[in-house]
């Protein structure tokens, strides 16, 4: 097996890099879905976070009011902290989880937004950063996400600066581009991760 971290700034075009990557074969685990999961309505994920915040975070069908708990985390470090905490914890389990069921040859990507930051690079044999300008993140955000400029600017300052992120990658995936030439450019690296697994996989016999 070949444990890929797959990351990039906000408006970069990681969701349609690990889409393409799906196409080819990979077996994804996408941080962002699973965080959901693990605070659903009935779940200790979610107690645990009404325990920390108050009952007030809760929406009106019993589930997590997520704007609410943004504005409230995202004021504040110290808050934000303290979800993490609970939150990062069951992500990770339920992500092992997850890939103790995949095929011992399988390439899994884990879409992790936050990888650069929370220090997760050597939890993977294999780190893609999807990396795009500033100026295409803005673009995206506004025309695509519906954001004002004035929010996605804050969106894109609370991350890992590009530099940061590309420091921690062993590979880059260049996304100021078309869509067919991204498409060529997640088939070349889809050739080189199924070539690591199978030697992975080789060297495991």
């Amino acid at each position: 097996m070949l444990t890929v971290g797959l990351t990039g700034g906000i408006g970069a075009g990681k969701s349609e890099v690990s889409r393409l990557l799906v196409e080819h074969g990979a077996v994804l685990i996408d941080a962002d879905r699973i965080a959901r999961e693990v605070v659903a309505p009935g779940t200790p994920g979610l107690a645990a976070v009404v325990d920390a915040f108050g009952p007030d975070i809760l929406a009106a069908d019993g589930g997590l009011d997520r704007p609410r708990l943004g504005s409230i985390v995202f004021a504040d470090p110290e808050k934000l902290a303290v979800l993490n905490s609970i939150v990062h914890p069951l992500v990770r389990d339920r992500s092992r989880e997850l890939e103790r069921a995949v095929p011992e040859d399988a390439v899994v990507v884990h879409d992790v937004p936050l990888l650069t930051e929370n220090g997760l690079a050597p939890l993977y044999d294999v780190v893609i950063v999807v990396d795009a300008s500033p100026r295409t993140q803005l673009d995206r955000l506004v025309r695509l996400r519906g954001m004002t400029e004035e929010d996605a600017h804050a969106r894109m300052a609370a991350q890992a600066t590009r530099e940061q992120r590309r420091e921690i990658a062993d590979i880059v995936i260049d996304n100021d581009v078309p869509l067919d030439a991204l498409r060529e450019r997640v088939a070349e690296v889809w050739d080189d991760l199924a070539r690591r697994a199978r030697q992975g996989s080789a060297g495991a016999e």
